[in-house]
C-alpha cells in the first residue's frame, strides 16, 4: 500500500482498489485517552458515511472498519476543486447545492465543506471525508456549514467565486426551503465581517 496523503488527524493509503484512512496516533495524549478518541470519532465518521449514502448521497462505499481505520472504495476520480470552472459552473454547482439540501434535511453536517472534500466521479459528485461531521438539526450548524463552502469558493474558486455562490445558494433553497437558515448565514457573514475590520 502506498500513502496517498497525510493530515493532522489521518493517513490515507491506497491499496489495489480501496483506500485506508488511519486515524494518527497523538502521543501527547495519554494512550487510553487517545484510543478512545481515535476510536470514537474513526466509529462516528463512518457512521455519518453510512447515514449520507441511505438518504441518497454520493459517499464512498465503506468496506470495512476497524477501531482507528475506515477501508473503503478507491474513488478514481478527479476533485471538484480541479474540475470547476465558467463553463461547468451552474450544473455542478446546482447539484452540490442539492446534496448539501439533503443533507441537512437529515440533519448531517459535514463539518468541513470544500471543494477539495468534493469529488466528481463517473459523471457525479462524492461527498468525502467527513471527519469533522457530526449530526445537528441546529440552524446555526447549518449554516456554518455553507459559510465554510463560501470562504473556501472566495480562496479557491476567487474567478467563478460569485456565481457558483449564487448558484448554491438558490438551488439549496429550492431544495430545502427552510428560510431560518439563510438568514443565520448572513448573521454569520456579518459577525466575520466585523472581526476581519477589528483585526485591521
Amino acid at each position: 500500500m502506498s500513502i496517498v496523503g497525510r493530515g493532522a488527524e489521518a493517513i490515507l493509503k491506497k491499496g489495489k482498489d480501496h483506500l485506508e484512512k488511519e486515524r494518527i496516533k497523538k502521543s501527547y495524549r495519554l494512550k487510553e485517552l487517545d484510543d478512545e478518541i481515535r476510536k470514537s470519532r474513526t466509529r462516528r465518521e463512518a457512521s455519518l458515511i453510512r447515514a449520507a449514502r441511505r438518504i441518497g448521497v454520493n459517499v464512498p462505499t465503506i468496506i470495512d472498519e476497524s477501531k482507528e481505520t475506515i477501508t473503503m472504495e478507491f474513488l478514481d476520480g478527479q476533485r471538484i476543486k480541479d474540475v470547476l470552472n465558467e463553463n461547468n459552473c451552474e450544473e455542478l454547482c446546482t447539484k452540490i447545492a442539492y446534496y448539501i439540501a439533503l443533507l441537512h434535511k437529515n440533519e448531517i453536517i459535514h463539518g468541513d465543506l470544500t471543494t477539495s472534500n468534493m469529488m466528481f466521479n463517473n459523471n457525479e459528485i462524492y461527498f468525502i471525508d467527513f471527519g469533522l461531521g457530526f449530526k445537528s438539526s441546529r440552524i446555526e450548524d447549518k449554516a456554518s456549514d455553507l459559510y465554510l463552502l463560501k470562504q473556501a469558493l472566495d480562496s479557491t474558486h476567487f474567478n467563478i467565486s460569485s456565481k457558483a455562490w449564487q448558484i448554491i445558494l438558490k438551488a439549496y433553497q429550492q431544495n430545502y426551503p427552510e428560510k431560518r437558515i439563510i438568514e443565520t448565514l448572513k448573521k454569520i457573514e456579518k459577525r466575520r465581517r466585523y472581526v476581519k475590520i477589528d483585526m485591521v
